[in-house]
């Protein structure tokens, strides 16, 4: 009876050492389980927290290459202001002597107003004393400059240009021949002759039939008749040569003494 009890003692000791065991066995394969878990559950967030800080170091990459170009525009921004100042400095002194320069205008306009004046009442005292040729001509430029005199929407300086363009015009006419048709009276009557000018050492005419000639005699301010035959063919061929119809050669021409001092 006793070793009956003891036998079914050991059993239900082994029954509840297998039981223990598969208990102790269930409870470790629910802790690796968890443990399992756990540790994928890190990984997942290892791998989520690897993706946020690649993303940070791409986002900071980026950064500091915008960083980096927003540097290089600063610096060549300071660059360009630098020379942007130093031309607004060059400006500024330009623009201080142009307003000098103007008030210098100002003043220059005043004083070649009447510098203006007298020499156009000088250029025609000297076309009045001078030979007189092309006088209607001479003396419209003059009155055309004195017109202009009073004309507001003529500037200073064009009136000078215009005078100093009649003095140049004047200056030429002592440097060349010419020829022109006009009439003169001759005998008490009005002829009609052929004018030739040489510089301004002779202003002689030849009626258009080649029968008179006659010079300008500038000690007597008046016209004189010349010697028949004398000085007829040089008028003659002096009047082809000015109209381009003659090679240039030397001439026998009136020419009145050079005036003593």
């Amino acid at each position: 009876m006793t070793t009956h009890r003891l036998k079914n003692v050991l059993i239900a000791a082994l029954v509840s050492t297998g039981t223990l065991m598969g208990a102790v066995a269930a409870v470790q394969a629910s802790t690796l389980d968890s443990i399992l878990k756990v540790g994928e559950s890190k990984n997942q967030a290892a791998k989520k927290s690897q993706a946020k800080i690649d993303r940070l170091a791409d986002e900071t990459r980026d950064l500091l290459s915008d960083y980096k170009t927003v540097v290089k525009q600063v610096d060549g921004l300071k660059v360009y202001n630098a020379r942007l100042q130093r031309q607004i400095e060059n400006q500024t002194k330009r623009v201080t002597k142009i307003e000098d320069s103007i008030s210098q205008v100002t003043i220059i306009q005043r004083q070649m107003t009447p510098l203006v004046i007298r020499m156009i009442d000088g250029l025609e005292q000297f076309v009045e004393l001078d030979v007189p040729f092309a006088q209607e001509e001479r003396m419209q430029r003059i009155g055309f400059l004195r017109t202009s005199l009073d004309r507001a929407d003529v500037s200073v300086a064009e009136k000078f240009r215009g005078v100093l363009e009649a003095y140049n015009i004047e200056l030429q006419y002592g440097r060349g021949m010419d020829t022109y048709r006009d009439s003169i009276e001759l005998g008490g009557a009005q002829r009609e002759v052929d004018f030739l000018r040489v510089g301004r050492i002779a202003l002689v005419y030849q009626t258009t039939d080649g029968t008179i000639s006659g010079a300008w005699d500038k000690g007597a301010g008046a016209w004189v008749d010349l010697p028949s035959g004398e000085y007829d063919a040089a008028i003659r061929k002096g009047i082809r040569i000015a109209k381009k119809q003659a090679t240039i050669e030397l001439l026998n021409m009136p020419v009145s003494a050079p005036e003593s001092n």
